[in-house]
C-alpha cells in the first residue's frame, strides 16, 4: 500500500519508535524489503538515491517496479517510495514519476539558498500529496558524489527549516554515511535534544544507520529520531552471502553438481535472505514491528 510518509512518521514519533528507511538497488532488494515488512507488519520506507535510480533505469522505472511488486506481492502495510538526498531537479523528476515522498538535500548550499529551494519544493510536494524531508548540517561521508564531515546542525537553522512546513528533518548530529571509523566519537545526543526542542517536536531523521551501537540508536529514537536510514548494512550482508555461495562452489558451471546453481534465481537467493534477516533485525531494534496492524 503506497502512501506518503507523513502519518507513519508522526505515529512513530508519538510512540517513541522509528520507521526503517531501507535503500533499494534492484528488484531483489525491493522484493526482500517489502516481503519482510509484510511479514513483520511494519510500515517501511523504500529509499532511492539518484544514482541508484539511474542504475535501475530511471525514476519512472523504479516507480513502476515498486507499484507492481506492492500489488503483485499483496503488500498491505504502509510503504513510502522516497527519494534519498535529492537535488532540486531530482525532486521534480520524482514528483512527476509518481514517488510518494522526497528528500531535498540543500545542506551544501548557502543557508538562504537551502531555505528558498526547500520552501518551493514543500509547496510543490504538498500540492501533489507527497511528504518531504529536508536537511540541515551535512551528513558525514559521501553520498552520490557529495562529501561532508559529520557535522552538527545549528538548532536555529533547524527551527527555520522546520517552520517552512517540512514533514520531517534530517539534522546532522555527528552521523556519517557508510562504515564508521574506529575513532568515531558517537552521536551527539545533547545536540539532538537541542534540535528537537528548537523544532517543536518534528520527526527527525538519522542518516548513516549502519554501525551505530544499538543503545545509541535507542537513545536517539527516544529523543526524536523517527526515521532511520539503512543501506550499507544490507549491501554488506548481501555481498557476504553471495561470496559464501560462490566460494562453496554452488555457482560453478563446470562442477558435477547439476543443480544449475549459477541460475540468477539461485545465485541471488542467499543474498536476498540475508537482506530479509537484516531488515527484521533493524525493525526489531527500531520498534516498528506490529505497528501496521
Amino acid at each position: 500500500m503506497l502512501v506518503n510518509a507523513t502519518r507513519m512518521l508522526k505515529e512513530a514519533h508519538d510512540g517513541h519508535y522509528a520507521i526503517g528507511h531501507f535503500n533499494i538497488n534492484n528488484l531483489e532488494w525491493t522484493k526482500a524489503i517489502l516481503l519482510e515488512a509484510e511479514a513483520q507488519k511494519s510500515p517501511v520506507i523504500l529509499g532511492v538515491s539518484e544514482g541508484a535510480a539511474k542504475y535501475m533505469g530511471g525514476f519512472k522505472v523504479v516507480t513502476a517496479m515498486v507499484k507492481a511488486l506492492d500489488e503483485g506481492l499483496g503488500i498491505t502495510v504502509p510503504v513510502a517510495l522516497h527519494l534519498d538526498h535529492g537535488t532540486y531537479e531530482g525532486c521534480l523528476k520524482c514528483i512527476e514519476a509518481g514517488f510518494t515522498s522526497i528528500m531535498f538535500d540543500g545542506s551544501h548550499f548557502p543557508f538562504e539558498e537551502n531555505i528558498a529551494k526547500t520552501k518551493e519544493l514543500i509547496r510543490i510536494a504538498h500540492d501533489k500529496g507527497l511528504s518531504i524531508e529536508a536537511e540541515v548540517g551535512a551528513i558525514g561521508g559521501t553520498e552520490d558524489g557529495v562529501t561532508a564531515d559529520g557535522e552538527v546542525a545549528d538548532p536555529e537553522e533547524c527551527r527555520l527549516i522546520a517552520s517552512l512546513g517540512v514533514d520531517f528533518l534530517a539534522a546532522g548530529i555527528g552521523n556519517i554515511h557508510g562504515l564508521y571509523p574506529a575513532d568515531w566519537k558517537g552521536l551527539n545526543i545533547d545536540a539532538l535534544k537541542r534540535i528537537q526542542d528548537a523544532t517543536g517536536g518534528i520527526p527527525l531523521v538519522l542518516h548513516g544507520g549502519t554501525g551505530i551501537p544499538d543503545a545509541m540508536v535507542k537513545d536517539a529514537i527516544h529523543h526524536g529520531m523517527s526515521k532511520i536510514n539503512v543501506n550499507t548494512d544490507c549491501q554488506l550482508v548481501f555481498a557476504q552471502a553471495t561470496i559464501d555461495y560462490c566460494a562453496a562452489g554452488k555457482a560453478d558451471p563446470t562442477s558435477e553438481n547439476k543443480s544449475k546453481g549459477y541460475d540468477p534465481r539461485k545465485l541471488l537467493k542467499p543474498g536476498v535472505e540475508a537482506i530479509r534477516a537484516k531488515v527484521k533485525e533493524k525493525m526489531e531494534l527500531f520498534g516498528s514491528i506490529g505497528k501496521a496492524c
